[in-house]
């Protein structure tokens, strides 16, 4: 009778205590359970997924982020991956409701006996729907309040989707360290591979890191044991973990710095310029795909070239002396696309980009503006042009001496040597011919100096005046693009996380054949100058590169002009130099301008190019500047402008003269220097 009467009591015992389980759920439901968030919008997820950016040839730059993240489908996220989250984090996943009882009761015992003296450790119950729970809509406040929570909507989630899709948020949402969010994003991070190449090991390592993302000291230890729980739960072999747990775990820690120094000037800019036109959470947060416009094999070589100068030119100096600066850009000068650029010595030292956002003097760079400006109007590339001391010249109300880098007169010279050799004196006589502001005009309208410029002198003709590196190669490009005002171009196009582009089409990118011309219907604008005083100036600045200031930047078998600059007292110098199809430019400078000293000037400038070139025409055939129709050549002696049948000694070179132009005779060069002679200037 006893039994039967204890039996009464278990049973009722039981059946009560189900019943106040069932009624407190109840009770917690009503309390916690009716201004839950709305999870049914998890249907339709979109986290933050990481832009990233990309070279002209695929290869990934940068990725910018508030949280790095790149999503992944459940298909495509391989199977050992998926079981080691599940044995390292809630092994019956695949059957619970949402919580795991079983997990409730095995946690609460195992802590239960911690507390009473036993060798266990602390451990939660807590299943993978209830951590998406909590990572999507809740705190990681450790109360009561927020645990039934977590219940509530994991039961709620487990009856709105499918295992597959809670799986798929987790995995993309959980956070896994060093900034990295999602299985995706943690994959590159620390292995610099997509999921679907990881090894056994590592799929492991990546999911001990939810209980300590940021604990790299016992990597190994927890590795081990996610595999011996894999083992437990008959996802692999004893053979298979024993393997997997002898491997190195090679964590690319470098890879935090996302991509290479070489390119972090040009993907800083790109980063300004996005945040102007789409905004940062845009631009952090929207998984865009940026396609721009670096040549990788272009940049490395650019910045090799800048490098070696400035090491060689630093060298010695001590840790607290400034050191010299400098910049290159290159890019395609019929379409404006950047294919090149590198800012300064070390991006880590200084973001400052002195290829875009410095203004320096920029000295006889200028002069072929100048020179273009006379030919505009009429003079022949041999015309002659007085050498000799210029005297009584006031600027400023100052007096003013112009003088040539060698501290010699030639007498009259015709204006092709005057710029070949980059000869001040000349240059201020012809500006005199020729006007002040005609002069600079020429530079205003090729958008190397601003049009609302307020002081107009012959010192600003002489290269005084300030502007950036990349506004003198935009300027330049006209000169072989049928002039023709171009902007620079960094980007291609942009996809959103859809693959739909953003802001229209994809801008298809010409192929240069050896024979073909910009094609006409990009040009939208009129012609900053005539076809054939731009092909006039082109071929004056490939005599400068050929025996003049720019021997330099020779590039065996390759046509090029260009031309060097360099300002007073050497405090900076420039190289800008081309051929057919690819422009370059190069600065050396202190940041805080200073004379860069004896030996300096703008040869080094010209052999960073060349550097630099020899690498990006390596592979390129030589293409000559194309000839615009009316021209006619003529044998020339280059420092008379005679013609070489009645001047034959001395260097002889080919002359274009438009129509109604014709060389120097012993004449007139004679009755010039007369004329010179009695005015007593010599």
């Amino acid at each position: 009778m006893k039994f039967k009467k204890y039996l009464h009591y278990f049973t009722n015992f039981i059946f009560w205590g189900f019943v106040a389980a069932i009624a407190g759920l109840a009770i917690l439901v009503l309390i916690y359970g009716h201004d839950l968030p709305d999870y049914k919008k998890l249907a339709t997820y979109t986290p933050p997924v990481a832009t990233r950016l990309y070279a002209s040839d695929g290869s990934l730059l940068i990725e910018y982020a508030e949280e790095r993240r790149v999503f992944i489908d459940f298909e495509d996220m391989p199977p050992q991956l998926v079981n080691a989250f599940i044995a390292a984090e809630d092994q019956n996943f695949w059957t619970h409701p949402g919580i795991d009882i079983q997990g409730i009761i095995r946690a609460s015992l195992n802590n239960a006996m911690r507390l009473m003296g036993f060798d266990k450790k602390f451990t939660g119950a807590s299943t993978i729907t209830q951590q998406v729970a909590k990572n999507f809509f809740l705190t990681s406040d450790r109360t009561i309040s927020r645990k039934v929570k977590e219940a509530i909507l994991a039961l709620r989630l487990e009856r709105t989707f499918s295992k597959k899709h809670i799986m798929t948020l987790y995995l993309n949402e959980i956070f896994l360290g060093a900034r990295a969010y999602g299985v995706g994003s943690a994959s590159l991070m620390y292995f610099n591979k997509s999921v679907k190449d990881l090894s056994l090991s590592e799929c492991a390592f990546l999911a001990s890191l939810p209980k300590a993302p940021n604990d790299r000291n016992r990597a190994v230890e927890r590795r081990n044991y996610v595999l011996r729980r894999m083992v437990d739960d008959g996802y692999i072999t004893k053979e298979e973990a024993q393997i997997a747990s002898a491997e190195p775990l090679n964590i690319n820690s470098g890879f935090t710095a996302q991509m290479e120094v070489d390119f972090q000037y040009f993907a800083e800019d790109v980063r300004r310029r996005l945040l102007e036109s789409i905004g940062r959470d845009t631009l952090y947060n929207d998984g865009l795909y940026i396609k721009t416009t670096i040549v990788p094999e272009f940049q490395r070589a650019a910045a090799t070239a800048l490098a070696k100068e400035l090491d060689a030119f630093n060298k010695g100096k001590g840790e607290n002396e400034p050191k010299l600066q400098g910049a290159i850009i290159a890019m395609n000068p019929h379409t404006g696309r950047i294919v090149a650029m590198t800012g300064g010595r070390s991006f880590r030292e200084s973001s400052f980009n002195r290829a875009t956002q410095a203004y320096r003097q920029i000295g006889s760079t200028i002069k072929p503006f100048v020179y273009l400006a006379a030919l505009e109007k009429g003079y022949s590339p041999e015309h002659l042009i007085l050498d000799a001391p210029v005297v009584g010249w006031r600027e400023n109300n100052k007096e003013w001496k112009p003088e040539n880098y060698d501290r010699k007169f030639l007498g009259n010279i015709p204006l092709r040597f005057s710029l070949e050799t980059s000869r001040n004196v000349p240059t201020v006589r012809l500006v005199e011919e020729i006007g002040v502001k005609e002069s600079i005009d020429a530079a205003q309208r090729f958008g190397v100096y601003p049009k609302d410029l307020q002081q107009m002198n012959e010192s600003m003709a002489l290269g005084s005046g300030e502007t950036t590196l990349q506004k003198l190669v935009l300027g330049y490009s006209a000169f072989i693009n049928g002039g023709r005002a171009i902007e620079p171009k960094m980007i291609d196009y942009v996809e959103d996380r859809y693959g739909n582009v953003l802001g229209g089409q994809k801008t298809s990118q010409i192929e240069w054949s050896e024979d073909l011309l910009p094609p006409q219907e990009e040009a939208k604008t009129e012609p900053l100058s005539d076809a054939q005083s731009l092909y006039q100036i082109v071929s004056i600045l490939q005599g400068a590169v050929e025996r003049g200031t720019g021997k330099q930047a020779r590039v065996a078998g390759h046509t090029i002009a260009g031309k060097t600059g360099t300002t007073n007292q050497v405090k900076d110098v420039w190289f800008i130099g081309f051929s057919k199809n690819l422009i370059a430019g190069v600065y050396l400078g202190y940041d805080i301008p200073k004379p860069l000293g004896k030996g300096a000037g703008s040869h080094m400038a010209a052999r960073v190019f060349a550097d630099f070139m020899n690498v990006a025409l390596k592979n390129e055939s030589n293409q000559p500047f194309p000839v615009p129709d009316g021209l006619t050549f003529m044998r020339v002696n280059r420092n008379s402008g005679i013609s070489a049948s009645l001047d034959p000694e001395g260097m002889i070179i080919n002359e274009a003269f438009k129509d109604g132009q014709k060389p120097n005779t012993p004449h007139t060069v004679q009755k010039q220097v007369e004329q010179t002679t009695v005015g007593g200037i010599f």
